[in-house]
């Protein structure tokens, strides 16, 4: 087995955090208690998905507030919020305040682009600027301004008996600097280094046009490298590699016909770019610990990040995530040359 250039230092694991519309209740509470185990297991990170209009997290940095206050260490963040749906400078006073919360615990993940179906939720959400609204870079670059305490407004002082902040309040200083972006392509991914933040990578990735023809790992390679290039902290410049892994070594029998058939039937989608935008997905990667690592030493993009964030199947149970949560940091980790946090 080949040994990774950058033994990995940080794991995590990503969370849709599902629940029933009709009791939205449970399936909440069961997100909570799966960063709990997280923590105890010795992870570095647990992540949320956002998801509006569906069932979902619709309001992650609401459910990490209540993380926070649910645990000591483990840090928590966000893959990703799309801007689209968000005002900057209140979502700066959000993740400000549960950054504080959480005594610096945040990693606010973000991403550019139109709302998914904008379409048919503009009229609710920006029914008097839905076509003037700037969905590009520029609305990252106000976050990330507004985060680090720039300027919010042109007064400050005393006015009556109440003081007033040029600059969001909360600030936290170190928010700045634990800002990510969900990149997927190469222009997104050197813009995120040329503005200083981290980089998020996934299971997704955006060939350059039709004549790509490299392999999903040489991609994303490329992508991390030209993030690196392009951040000022050059080759130190923090990644995180979100992969879906699925170790098996104490699943029962049942679990394991499960996870190959759904890892099975998401296959064919990992053969060529799919849809308008020619996206191109990495195969699941189900087995044993030993199995998995074998696989992820030899993945060109794997052997360059030091932190992983694994996405955990949407749709399985919750027996099902504490059993895989439990292989990652009992086996898997320490196969990649993990040690728990304790």
């Amino acid at each position: 087995m080949p040994t990774a250039p950058r033994p990995l230092r940080k794991l995590g694991f990503l969370t849709i955090g599902l629940f029933d519309g009709a009791d939205p209740g449970p399936g909440h509470e069961t997100t909570l208690e799966i960063i709990e185990l997280g923590e105890r297991l010795g992870f570095d990170s647990a992540w949320v998905r956002h998801r509006h209009l569906q069932y979902g997290i619709s309001s992650p940095v609401a459910v990490l507030a209540a993380a926070s206050q649910r645990t000591r260490r483990i840090e928590l963040g966000t893959a990703v919020i799309p801007l689209g749906w968000e005002n900057p400078l209140r979502l700066a006073e959000d993740l400000a305040t549960v950054d504080v919360l959480s005594g610096g615990r945040l990693n606010p993940g973000v991403s550019v682009g139109p709302p998914a179906h904008y379409e048919q939720i503009r009229e609710a959400l920006y029914p008097d600027s839905g076509d003037t609204e700037d969905f590009g870079y520029g609305r990252a670059r106000r976050l990330l301004d507004l985060v680090r305490g720039e300027s919010a407004s042109d007064f400050s002082g005393v006015e009556g008996f109440e003081v007033f902040s040029d600059r969001v309040q909360p600030h936290s200083p170190g928010l700045g600097g634990r800002l990510w972006y969900g990149s997927g392509s190469l222009n997104s991914a050197r813009w995120a280094g040329e503005n200083g933040m981290n980089l998020l990578t996934s299971s997704v990735v955006k060939p350059e046009g039709p004549d790509d023809t490299r392999d999903f790992a040489e991609i994303q390679l490329s992508h991390i490298r030209a993030f690196r290039a392009a951040h000022p902290a050059g080759d130190t410049a923090r990644v995180s590699q979100g992969l879906v892994v699925i170790p098996t070594d104490t699943a029962t029998p049942e679990q394991r016909v499960r996870y190959e058939e759904f890892a099975a039937q998401r296959l064919p989608r990992t053969r060529s770019p799919q849809g308008p935008a020619r996206l191109l997905f990495a195969p699941d990667i189900v087995g044993t610990s030993a199995e998995i690592a074998e696989r992820l030493h030899s993945h060109a993009a794997f052997r360059e990040v030091d932190e992983v964030a694994f996405a955990l199947p949407f749709t399985f149970t919750h027996e099902d995530y504490v059993q895989i949560l439990t292989d990652m940091a009992t086996e898997l980790g320490p196969a990649l040359g993990w040690k728990p946090t304790t």
